[in-house]
């Protein structure tokens, strides 16, 4: 469980790094929307563990590992703008938040079986009659 400060350095990281994002996310990924969906923050506010997730990309890996090639240009960016607010600046790493996917995926496993009931409920009937 994360402590208040881990949680509030977090959300400082999150607004921030959105913000270089938004800003300047096209030099690195042209046409791809990054969102930032969360950061978590170990307990010694050294090391910064930030998820990504990617819109209009087909190869999110790809779009992944040039963002991870760009980390060190970011956390200089990141820390020109928190340098008031923090004694150290945490190493950055990347991955992909992956739950849209997930959600996606259950979403069609749920249709799929409504399917199938709403069929046996016909097909029940169909033999009743």
């Amino acid at each position: 469980m994360e402590s208040k400060r881990q949680q509030k350095f977090a959300g400082l990281l999150q607004e921030e790094l959105a913000a270089i994002f938004q800003r300047e996310g096209a030099a690195y990924l042209p046409n791809t929307l990054v969102t930032i969906t969360k950061v978590r923050v170990s307990p010694d506010l050294a090391v910064a563990k930030v998820y990504l997730s990617f819109l209009n990309t087909n190869n999110t890996s790809l779009s992944l590992a040039t963002v991870n090639s760009h980390s060190s240009e970011i956390r200089y960016k990141l820390g020109s703008r928190i340098r008031h607010q923090a004694r150290v600046i945490p190493t950055l790493t990347f991955f992909v938040d992956d739950t849209n996917e997930y959600v996606e995926h259950m979403d069609k496993i749920f249709d799929k079986i409504a399917k199938e009931r709403t069929q046996e409920q016909r097909d029940e009937e169909a033999n009743e009659q």
